[in-house]
């Protein structure tokens, strides 16, 4: 499942690799996103890519972001086994990244 969505300006584009995602992980990624464009205010786009991989036992989920601001694109990624926690753990991540610019 691909998805496109803007928000204050940021070209947010979601890929779910064999999963649809439902209405919550939606907004978490919206809540994220916007939360990060109050931190830094340069966020021109957004690569989303949520992945399901129910053949492992644990850790099942991916959670991968990618923001487009000028310079160097910060990204972060985490595993485990709840897609919104994932989204607030790779948020924490990226936010850490752009405070050293």
């Amino acid at each position: 499942m691909q998805h496109t969505d803007h928000i204050s300006g940021i070209k947010i584009n979601i890929e779910a690799v064999d999963i649809t995602i439902g209405d919550d992980v939606r907004n978490t990624i919206h809540k994220v996103i916007t939360r990060l464009s109050r931190f830094y205010d340069r966020i021109e786009w957004a690569d989303i890519y949520l992945e399901d991989k129910k053949e492992k036992s644990t850790k099942q989920k991916q959670v991968s972001i990618r923001l487009g601001i000028p310079g160097k694109d910060p990204f972060a990624s985490e595993y485990g086994d709840d897609f919104p926690a994932l989204l607030t753990d790779v948020e924490d991540k990226l936010q850490k990244q752009l405070e050293r610019r």
